[in-house]
């Protein structure tokens, strides 16, 4: 089983540069992250010092964001919102750049919420122009977008795969992009009331990623009453072969038990 760590929300006790190598400190060999810089086209300078961090730690970046705004603040991604399109163009290039030098190829683009004052016509127009330019413009390394359900974020219009289906569906009518793919995240479907298992049985095969945590409590496997284990193997089972993002809230000393366990287990 190949577990990819996400940073941004484990290891948080760490300063972020020091994650990776906490990662791999703990077992891992890949990590991945939210978009790790306070703006779109940050500076030469502050890439460097995140492309280092994780070469330094001998892993892999599996995953990265793009800029999805003030995440703390409650934004939930740039691609359908009208007055900052901008923004998320310009980081295209830089997001592609950092997966071309690290050999990451699986790119989240957090849809965004609904914002006054712009139609959802208008929204969804814009969030499917620019899923095919970010498409286009990480198609060149072989990349991925990803496109993800979110729960616990009112304004936030993707809450089911078949919501994120749908504009993945239009993005590749409208423009021909075949690279554009379901973020299949088990705890935000879950949690949204989608049936997980209809959703494995119908797409395990061209998900373009999966991330897991346990609910309730987004907290690690086996602290809550999904059934992570089976859902892995089932997607296994029909097709899904790429990394499982650890995409829970846990303290770092108690972050990665159940993985021991598990391999004690085996």
């Amino acid at each position: 089983m190949t577990y990819t760590v996400n940073c941004s929300i484990l290891l948080t006790e760490l300063p972020l540069l020091e994650r990776p190598a906490a990662a791999k400190a703990a077992g891992f060999d890949a990590v991945e992250f939210w978009w790790p810089f306070d703006t779109s086209v940050p500076s030469d300078t502050e890439v460097a010092k995140f492309e280092q961090a994780i070469t330094d730690a001998g892993v892999q970046l599996s995953g990265l964001n793009f800029n999805a705004g003030n995440m703390p603040g409650g934004d939930r991604g740039l691609v359908s919102w009208p007055a900052r399109s901008a923004e998320f163009l310009d980081n295209i290039d830089v997001v592609a750049g950092i997966g071309e030098r690290l050999g990451c190829k699986a790119f989240n683009a957090l849809y965004g919420n609904r914002v006054d004052g712009e139609s959802a016509e208008k929204q969804d127009a814009v969030g499917a122009e620019n899923l095919a330019t970010a498409a286009a413009g990480v198609a060149r390394i072989g990349g991925t977008v990803l496109l993800e359900p979110v729960s616990g974020a009112p304004r936030y219009p993707l809450l089911t795969a078949a919501d994120a289906l749908k504009v993945i569906a239009r993005v590749k009518e409208e423009s021909g992009a075949d690279n554009v793919k379901l973020l299949a995240d088990f705890y935000h479907l879950a949690v949204n009331g989608d049936d997980v298992a209809a959703v494995i049985e119908q797409h395990a095969k061209d998900f373009g990623h999966i991330q897991i945590a346990d609910n309730p409590g987004r907290g690690a496997p086996g602290t809550g009453n999904l059934p992570l284990g089976e859902w892995i193997s089932r997607s296994r089972e029909l097709g899904y072969s790429g990394y499982i993002g650890l995409e829970y809230k846990e303290p770092a000393e108690t972050a990665f038990t159940w993985a021991i366990r598990e391999s004690a287990a085996n």
